[in-house]
């Protein structure tokens, strides 16, 4: 198709007027356009849900539902994708207002010009056409990177299981030397296949394929074993983790540190912002707490986690971008980008928020704070 070329489409088109509807499909047909026509608002919400069209064309003043009650009620279908609305208006300008703000895309004043009309309508099927074809390839991205991702854990699974063979003298008797040579190639090894399950991730969460099995997670308790898990790492650097559960409730501690959620995916959560900390972190400790909180605006009781460390610190520049999608810091030992954003997909999912607050030198504290009760 060459550039500025667009296929005919099919147009719905509303009016109470007989007259006006054999108008408007007189000159759609003769110039190649394929047209259904109603009489009425319901009619129109019905043949939308039924059979999307590529452009509606709408009048404002029709009985019982008017044009902007109909572009509306449109707008606010979530099973319905994105058609372009051109209002057919006799009104004045506050009406063409109401009608861009109800959510319609362009409008012409009755009684209209042929040749106007049909370059509006041509101008909107290009702009449904483009709109189209961003998401086809945005489907097509991430169909590449869920595949791509599949592909790529089989041989790094394998070569795992493979270098661990080799640390054990499974095939012949290794030197020390090529043992701390195997660890270097096994760590690695875990690095990029952490990476490529985190895209992966975040792909099933943009495609709209992730699920959450929600039921009741002790966040004290999975904080304390990601710490274990980690505490090797932190103790290569001379790190200790503090754990401060003071602001819980001593006296019913299961309670007060437990939420509905997916565990794992909460788990996923508090080891990348503990596992940052000890990357990011040279000198001094690493805070974990853990307290009940009320939030501002409602009375839904909140839990909060906050993980704070003494390390480099992120410019302010930086920090409004620091959860977008392969954002990676400046730092030199920043990683793919994807962590914090997957992190913050997890928790919104959850109905929490996750927040910085950090100064260049004097370390960051992460806080993600979780409702209490799942939020449907």
């Amino acid at each position: 198709m060459l550039s500025g070329e667009i296929t005919k489409g099919r147009i719905l088109a509303v009016d109470d007027t007989p007259d006006n509807l054999i108008l408007l499909q007189t000159i759609l047909e003769v110039e190649g356009y394929e047209i259904d026509i109603v009489a009425d608002g319901a009619a129109a919400i019905q043949q939308v849900i039924e059979s999307p069209p590529d452009l509606i064309l709408l009048d404002v003043m029709m009985p019982l539902m008017d044009g902007y009650e109909v572009t509306r009620r449109i707008r606010n279908a979530a099973d319905v994708p994105y058609i372009p609305i051109l209002l057919l208006t006799a009104f004045n300008d506050a009406s063409v207002v109401e009608g861009l703000d109800a959510g319609a895309d362009d409008f012409i004043r009755k009684p209209f010009d042929q040749d106007e009309l049909m370059a509006r309508v041509r101008s909107l099927l290009r702009l449904k056409q483009s709109l189209d074809a961003q998401r086809a390839m945005a489907r097509a991205r991430e169909d590449f990177v869920s595949r791509l991702t599949h592909d790529l854990r089989t041989p790094l699974v394998a070569a795992d299981r493979m270098l661990n063979l080799f640390l054990q003298d499974i095939f012949c008797p290794t030197s020390d030397e090529m043992k701390q040579a195997v660890s270097a190639m096994i760590r690695s090894n875990h690095n990029l296949l952490d990476m490529v399950n985190t895209l992966l991730e975040v792909s099933r969460f943009e495609a709209g394929q992730k699920t959450m099995k929600f039921e009741t997670c002790n966040l004290l308790q999975i904080a304390q074993e990601v710490i274990q898990e980690l505490s090797p790492l932190a103790e290569e650097k001379d790190l200790p983790i503090k754990i401060d559960i003071s602001n819980l409730d001593q006296n019913n501690l299961d309670d007060a540190a437990t939420v509905m959620g997916d565990c794992l995916e909460l788990r996923r959560v508090i080891s990348n912002l503990i596992g940052n900390a000890i990357k990011f972190t040279d000198v001094g400790s690493i805070a974990v707490r853990i307290f009940n909180d009320s939030s501002p605006n409602t009375s839904k009781e909140l839990l909060v986690i906050e993980v704070s460390d003494t390390g480099y610190g992120i410019a302010q520049e930086d920090q409004p971008h620091i959860f977008e999608r392969f954002r990676q810091g400046k730092h030199k030992r920043a990683g793919s980008g994807l962590g914090l954003h997957l992190s913050r997909r997890i928790v919104e999912t959850h109905g929490g928020v996750i927040e910085l607050t950090s100064e260049l030198g004097k370390g960051s504290t992460f806080s993600v704070l979780l409702p209490k009760q799942r939020v449907e």
